[in-house]
């Protein structure tokens, strides 16, 4: 099972989904992946064309002459390329205009000797203009190209114009030189970490000279790009303030592209510090200029923004909304990229809604369309997606066909946290089909580059792996290193779930040896993290992922029925008996959720909603600080975001005590008290009843039976065993109701098998459920 998190990082999500664990050994691991895309994703990087691509000007015989005064305005289709020519002399400051009019443009500038000065893509839209200008150092024709970086765009126009051709004065040479350092900032933000602060000083030495040059709308620009670079540093607070800085000045001088922009940079700093309602309003007003501009590739871009912060308020059918509104107006425009970005999104959310073949049919349709592009970073993370849906549904080899299908698309892009990941998920498959070698040395593969990268998450789940693995193995101390190596990297994370998936091996690890009290400690902070993150997951899901944790409590009660063989006088088995009734109690409220019961009728409105929103402004910081925690920061900001969270769950807990002080009724079904065995003895039952209650488990079942007076602990055989018998009943009592394809001898035969059979398989299964306590 897995949970989902958006962090709020460019191109990224932090996955854990709802369902099944590919991992195995109970880990829950969380990772970074390119499956849902965009919060940011402006003016990326994109692959080059025509003449760009070949590094060389366009022919000058090719080239349509351009003249001051006489734009020339074309139709342009995806992948296609124009090519223009103008006649310069020494020291002129030549200024040219691309007006974007239904179609994505690329502009690139090349001196007469065919040398590429420049090149400018600044966005990703199909409106407003795209410019570019220099000071001619010689003579002769300087080459133009416009072109279309999608080369499945659809068809729109252009128009081309020389807005400026004379004496270059100090301003334009100012321009001119800040236009030179913003590309080497556009460059460096590209690169690592160093390189990225590298392009911030280009950037800012570019902001000064826009300033003394005039030129406020590359003030904006410059400022925005600025900010851009801060995100992927994460210095979040850094880039809102960059972004707001854009934003007045792009008010101010009337450019509404560059607007939209600042607002979507400001949503996503927003979300990335845990405000997501914030980042929402952001994204909305964005939303209407973009629509107010008529431009509709903008526009998907910011509902698939919008749908990403939904998602990760727990608005999972809105999010889908917003997601359905994108997809169209990226076919619409012909940008197959973020088309195959969003299928992969709602693919995701399908998966998250357990409806898996839905889910497949997105990915599938997303994975053909990123192969036609090329994009072999999102093929893997498609491939590793539809890996984890057949693991869930148990077919493992299919899982493990779409692993190995992954792993040389991740190696050849040079993600190798996709790679240390995707090998990690091979060993989880080859462990569960009884290939404990293979696993090793795929969990050992994984181990090393995920050491090597520092990538703690990775890390901590591959150890927990490893442990699990020589734990069945009967290597306990190899186990417990593995664990204890595994368990201050989920914590220093703020990775709880994998922090719980640690404990619970240590405990199991520990109850092997025969230190009980030590593995009873463990898995007792095991469970109370698992009641933690539940309480966090959105109401539709709660039901699916208690179940999904099962194996929690159930090795607490293997534990509790081994110390309480060994002292049965020390209340062990009462213990055991609370355990079982609060994971019923608990299951029993979930149901109730998930059938829409009206359990909230008659509580202080304003209650509820101080609730609900502090347990998203939790959620949202919980993410904040996982993603502070995954990059480079001091323990200033560690700390500052960890009493942040302390006062934001103090303030939950107390209204939440609250609620349970003036409505007993609804504190009584959400925030369930079982009784206790003194309590059922008392109130429950009278001298003529006893109480069985089954708690089954994996590999080994127990029946509590409670009098007045007494408990009696009886083992019983593994779920298994006793759901296979109980099948078998099943089918034999229903042998004489009708079925398609019966003949009259078919159906005849059917019954006379069941009457036979029906008395022997009966008792046998009231002896392994009531044979243990039949006197």
């Amino acid at each position: 099972m897995r949970r989902l998190i958006i962090a709020a990082l460019p191109a990224l999500i932090l996955l854990c989904a709802p369902f099944s664990d590919p991992q195995g050994c109970g880990s829950h691991s969380i990772r970074w992946t390119p499956l849902m895309i965009n919060l940011l994703q402006i003016g990326a990087p994109r692959a080059q064309a025509s003449a760009n691509e070949r590094g060389v000007a366009p022919s000058a015989q090719e080239s349509i002459s351009l003249e001051p005064g006489k734009p020339v305005e074309r139709e342009l289709s995806g992948g296609q390329s124009h090519s223009y020519k103008i006649t310069t002399i020494p020291g002129q400051y030549l200024h040219i205009v691309v007006e974007q009019r239904g179609i994505d443009v690329a502009v690139a500038l090349f001196t007469p000797d065919g040398k590429k000065i420049s090149d400018v893509d600044g966005e990703q839209t199909t409106v407003g203009a795209e410019t570019v200008s220099a000071i001619a150092e010689a003579a002769g024709a300087y080459g133009i190209e416009v072109r279309s970086p999608e080369k499945t765009a659809e068809t729109g126009r252009y128009e081309i114009r020389i807005e400026e051709l004379r004496e270059a004065t100090a301003e334009d040479k100012d321009r001119a030189a800040a236009d030179a350092l913003f590309r080497e900032g556009w460059q460096l933000r590209q690169g690592t970490l160093e390189e990225k602060r590298k392009g911030i000083e280009k950037y800012q030495e570019a902001l000064e000279l826009y300033r003394r040059a005039g030129d406020r709308r590359q003030e904006a620009v410059t400022l925005n790009n600025i900010g851009m670079v801060y995100v992927l540093l994460g210095e979040l607070q850094k880039a809102l303030d960059k972004s707001n800085e854009a934003l007045a000045i792009s008010l101010a001088v009337g450019d509404r592209r560059e607007e939209a922009k600042s607002l979507i940079y400001i949503g996503g700093a927003y979300w990335g510090l845990g405000e997501p309602r914030k980042a929402l309003e952001k994204d909305n007003e964005a939303l209407q200029i973009r629509r107010a501009m008529g431009d509709r590739r903008g526009e998907a871009h910011v509902l698939n923004n919008i749908g990403m912060v939904l998602w990760s308020l727990g608005e999972i059918r809105k999010a889908l909304e917003m997601y359905s509104e994108a997809l169209p107006l990226s076919r619409a425009v012909g940008d197959r990229s973020r088309e195959a970005n969003i299928l992969g999104n709602i693919g995701l959310i399908h998966k998250s809604l357990g409806e898996m073949q839905k889910a497949l049919e997105k990915y599938n349709e997303a994975l053909l369309i990123f192969q036609a592009v090329g994009d072999r970073i999102h093929q893997a993370a498609i491939l590793n997606g539809i890996g984890d849906i057949y693991w869930g549904l148990g077919e493992p080899q299919k899982a493990l066909e779409k692993y190995n299908e992954a792993l040389p698309l991740s190696r050849a892009a040079g993600d190798r946290e996709a790679e240390a990941y995707l090998l990690s998920s091979i060993g989880a498959v080859y462990y569960s089909l009884g290939e404990t070698q293979k696993a090793l040395e795929k969990y050992n593969e994984a181990l090393q580059l995920s050491r090597a990268l520092s990538v703690p998450l990775v890390l901590a789940s591959t150890l927990n792996k490893i442990g699990e693995v020589y734990r069945s193995l009967g290597e306990t101390q190899k186990a417990l290193d593995r664990f204890n190596e595994a368990l201050p990297l989920s914590r220093a994370v703020g990775d709880r779930e994998g922090e719980a998936a640690t404990l619970l091996g240590i405990a199991r690890a520990e109850q092997t040896r025969g230190n009980l009290t030590q593995a009873h400690q463990t898995i007792e902070q095991a469970i109370g993290i698992i009641e933690s993150l539940r309480a966090d997951i959105g109401e539709e899901h709660r039901a699916s992922y208690f179940a999904s944790q099962r194996e929690y409590y159930e090795s607490y009660i293997d534990i509790l029925a081994e110390r309480h063989r060994q002292n049965q006088a020390a209340g062990f088995d009462a213990t055991a008996f609370a355990v079982s009734e609060s994971a019923r109690a608990r299951s029993l409220l979930d149901l109730l959720t998930e059938s829409r019961a009206d359990i909230r009728q008659g509580v202080d409105g304003s209650l509820l909603e101080r609730e609900r929103s502090l347990q998203q402004l939790l959620n949202a910081k919980a993410v904040a600080q996982f993603a502070l925690l995954n990059r480079k920061h001091t323990s200033a900001q560690a700390e500052a975001a960890a009493k942040e969270i302390d006062s934001i769950t103090s303030e939950y807990e107390e209204v939440r005590a609250q609620i349970r002080e003036r409505n007993p009724r609804y504190a009584a079904l959400t925030q369930p008290q079982p009784l206790g065995l003194a309590e059922i003895q008392q109130q429950v039952l009278d001298p003529d009843t006893l109480l069985l209650e089954y708690s089954l488990g994996d590999n080994v079942s127990h029946l509590f039976v409670v009098s007045q007076t007494s408990i009696v602990w009886r083992r019983l055989p593994k779920r298994a065993e006793i759901e296979a018998a109980t099948r078998r009943v099943r089918e034999l009592l229903i042998a004489p109701q009708p079925q398609p394809g019966d003949t009259e001898a078919k159906y005849q035969a059917r019954v006379k098998e069941a009457g036979e059979s029906y008395w022997e398989q009966a008792a046998e299964l009231s002896r392994m459920l009531l044979g243990p306590v039949a006197s």
